[in-house]
């Protein structure tokens, strides 16, 4: 039944690995989603094009490394980011409030996701339906998709993702045949200025969540050099392509408002786009979204719930928020959720290649399938490098908040690691130690 459930408490069996290439799309349909578009256009605003590149190169990088990493161990260990953070120094309670993390951040956000969904919606057929049904119909739309799984996620991303490149070239031809390209490239930006180190820090932030869950894509990937492969191409195509289209967008319309761009130069193509846009991005929202509650609630309450159910009422609930308007409220609660998540990836790479306290017991259990039998209770130690590093990227006001904060979590774990202070309180049985179908080992 593992397989049924997307394996969201087990590892994923070997027959399920995926060919990179189809991975590839949905990173770049993840990537190149509407939020990207605005991005780039929030740049362009600020930015001459050279510094733009320059902010999209530096950026692409940083998020490129930190998913291929963490990627790398999600791909080896076949488990998604909840689970595996048992293993990887949070212990049974630590990957539990990763888990409820997860959940509440990526609902919130799927929520607004869909009501962006629906104001489009309500403008490309006004007077068909409030702005409210719009926000059911859409939310209940995307998890039917995630409902069904990875595969469902492939489909919509093999539908989506050309539509929208296809749609996006469109408008920036409607758009930009009306200038000068030799111009655009080399006018001053029309708004304020800003650096190139802040300019990357945008870049780099604007995807950083996205990083540091790239376990739950990378685990259906067959080899380490697949998720370097899916990486360099879906991310770096993704920023270059749709963000420094929004560049040249935000030149050629003198304003940051991509999205008033799009819609009153093409009119329904452009809210076609902002339709496609946020499709792609909403269903991984949802998709990991369930796998960290199923993964809570495991730990905290012993109960294993199913994935499809659980994506159901997350869909339902966050489409009743959505329509209800709730969810604008909450967006400085979900901004600080996202500080949290940095140290949460710097943890687990200083635990797996350097501290490698719990990483035998992922050893052991790799070749026949299975989850380690137990694991740790609770390690105070990785609760207070998680709350430390998170508190200074909260409050940090120079470099790269997010960056600033992974890079301590990494230093801070590693230290303590190396005193003594790495050491679980407890031992929690393993609820869910369930053998692959097969028996060849996951490299």
């Amino acid at each position: 039944m593992a397989h049924a459930d997307d394996f969201a408490l087990s590892r994923v069996a070997p027959s399920a690995r995926r060919h990179w290439f189809g991975i590839a799309v949905q990173r770049f349909g993840q990537v190149s989603a509407l939020s990207q578009f605005l991005l780039g256009a929030t740049l362009g605003y600020s930015m001459t094009f050279g510094n733009a590149v320059l902010a999209f190169l530096f950026g692409s990088i940083i998020l490129e490394v930190i998913m291929c990493v963490v990627g790398l161990v999600g791909q080896r260990e076949g488990l998604n980011t909840a689970l595996l953070a048992r293993w990887t120094g949070f212990g049974e309670v630590g990957a539990s409030l990763v888990g409820l993390a997860i959940g509440i951040s990526l609902i919130g956000w799927f929520g607004i996701q869909s009501a962006i969904s629906a104001e489009s919606l309500g403008a490309l057929l006004p007077g068909v339906l409030p702005a409210w049904a719009w926000c059911i119909i859409f939310g209940l739309l995307v998890t039917a998709i995630v409902a069904v799984g990875f595969g469902g996620m492939q489909w919509l991303a093999n539908v989506t993702v050309p539509l929208f490149l296809a749609l996006v070239g469109w408008s920036i031809f409607s758009e930009l045949s009306r200038h000068s390209l030799g111009d655009l490239i080399s006018s001053p930006p029309p708004g304020p200025a800003i650096g190139v180190g802040e300019g990357t820090a945008i870049v780099a932030g604007g995807l950083i969540v996205g990083a540091i869950i790239t376990a739950d894509m990378t685990r259906f990937n067959r080899t380490g050099t697949d998720v370097v492969k899916q990486t360099v191409v879906g991310v770096t195509l993704g920023e270059f392509v749709i963000g420094l289209a929004g560049v040249l967008l935000a030149h050629a319309a003198g304003t940051g408002n991509i999205v008033a761009i799009v819609t009153s130069s093409v009119g329904l193509v452009g809210l076609l786009i902002v339709l496609t846009g946020t499709l792609k991005i909403n269903d991984w929202n949802l998709y990991s979204s369930s796998l960290g509650l199923v993964n809570f609630v495991s730990t905290a309450f012993r109960r294993d719930l199913h994935r499809v159910t659980t994506t159901i009422v997350l869909g339902v609930v966050g489409s009743i928020l959505a329509a209800a308007g709730i969810l604008a409220h909450f967006t400085d609660f979900l901004i600080v959720l996202g500080v949290a998540f940095p140290p949460i990836a710097g943890i687990m790479i200083a635990e797996y290649f350097i501290v490698k306290h719990w990483r035998g017991e992922l050893d052991e259990t790799r070749a026949l399938g299975t989850l380690p039998a137990t694991a740790p209770r609770v390690v105070p130690a990785t609760l207070v490098v998680w709350a430390v590093s998170a508190a200074v990227g909260y409050f940090a006001t120079w470099g790269i908040p997010s960056i600033t904060s992974l890079v301590l979590s990494i230093v801070l774990y590693v230290a303590a690691g190396k005193l003594g202070l790495v050491r679980g309180a407890g031992v929690a049985t393993t609820r869910s130690v369930e053998k692959l179908p097969e028996t060849q080992p996951v490299h």
